[in-house]
């Protein structure tokens, strides 16, 4: 049997170039494959002393109309004005559950796609503040073009972009790429941890640090919740640290990413990479992943990302694939968190998976986009 590296060696001429055009890093898939093939793939599973966040270690905003609250509004407000803070929307996936669509496509309203709710949304802050602020997309090899089709003459320079995440290979559990029905490599994207390299690579980060700017809001597409909002931004700016990270009440069985110490640093953390030992029902928020970034602490950022092993059906295969998740950045940059409401014209966290989730939240989706001035 060749080796994994001679198998990626042989992918066709053209897969190659669009694998290169995604920025597949061969080396990488080749240390990964070596290390799932004896054995020794990262299960991910955290050591050191784990220790559940106390009381103070999860803020709240002052009351509403309070001095404070008006105080942090103004703060913010004066950002949005100097156009100081960019909106980076995460629009990479495919929606698997909605029968392999780009998500960024599908109506969240009638006659309203996310993306259009998007555009609306900076274009709501521009007539609140008279300054727009940039709104970049991270796509994937899946929703590039679509997705660039779809902005079409509206992608300006930096202040509308789209710049793609990486491309990578999924590989069967011995180690060895894994070949589709048509034999051909099987692509999918390496996560939303992608996000600072990504963002690094297009050059749109250097460039806004470069003309002033100061402050990243990341969110996921289909979490119409995650938008931009001063009292938030005038919070992250207050408080000085370089990320501020959002989490809201857990209910049922919610499962994320939650607020842990790990040696005493609070970080959040994946429930999957929790041992056994601890548990994670008694932390009762867990991150939205939308995060208020630092941007100059973004730009210097040199971490060791790590990769971990997620397992898959595909064709009723069984497959590997290797990802990266962007909350692994509290870990190296200090981070607060901050309670959010999830319910009401304030809800912070509306994600959308499925069709049948879509038609349970249009009614709230509509209250806080309306409430936002995206409709």
């Amino acid at each position: 049997m060749p080796s994994l590296a001679q198998q990626i060696e042989a992918i066709p001429e053209d897969v190659s170039k669009r694998l290169d055009r995604f920025a597949f890093d061969r080396k990488r898939l080749v240390r990964l494959g070596e290390l799932l093939a004896q054995g020794k793939d990262d299960s991910g599973v955290v050591s050191g002393k784990l220790e559940l966040p106390t009381k103070e270690d999860v803020a709240e905003l002052p009351e509403a109309g309070s001095a404070e609250w008006l105080r942090l509004e103004a703060l913010g407000r004066e950002e949005l004005r100097h156009g100081r803070l960019a909106l980076v929307v995460l629009a990479g996936g495919m929606a698997t559950r909605m029968g392999g669509v780009v998500k960024a496509l599908v109506e969240a309203m009638p006659g309203k796609t996310f993306l259009d709710l998007r555009l609306a949304e900076v274009e709501a802050i521009a007539r609140r503040e008279g300054a727009t602020p940039p709104l970049w997309l991270m796509t994937s090899a899946a929703t590039d073009e679509k997705i660039r089709e779809a902005l079409g003459s509206r992608l300006k320079g930096d202040e509308i972009a789209a710049f793609p995440q990486e491309l990578s290979l999924r590989l069967t559990p011995k180690g060895d790429l894994f070949l589709d029905a048509e034999g051909l490599p099987s692509e999918h994207a390496p996560g939303h941890g992608d996000l600072p390299d990504a963002l690094k690579k297009s050059g749109l980060l250097e460039r806004f640090v470069e003309r002033g700017g100061k402050t990243l809001l990341a969110t996921n597409l289909d979490n119409l919740g995650g938008t931009i909002d001063p009292v938030i931004l005038g919070f992250h700016l207050d408080h000085g640290k370089p990320v501020t990270s959002e989490v809201v009440d857990k209910l049922g069985d919610d499962k994320g990413g939650i607020p842990v110490r790990v040696d005493g640093k609070l970080r959040a953390m994946e429930e999957f990479r929790l041992p056994k030992s601890f548990d994670p029902s008694k932390v009762r928020v867990f991150n939205t992943n939308v995060f208020h970034i630092d941007a100059r602490a973004l730009l210097e950022l040199d971490m060791q990302w790590r990769f971990y092993t997620v397992k898959k059906k595909v064709d009723g295969n069984e497959v590997v694939q290797f990802e990266r998740i962007v909350n692994e950045i509290t870990g190296e940059l200090d981070t607060v968190y901050l309670r959010l409401p999830r319910t009401g014209p304030n809800a912070r966290f509306l994600p959308v998976k499925d069709f049948e989730e879509l038609e349970r939240r249009r009614s709230e989706i509509e209250l806080v986009a309306r409430a936002r001035g995206m409709l």
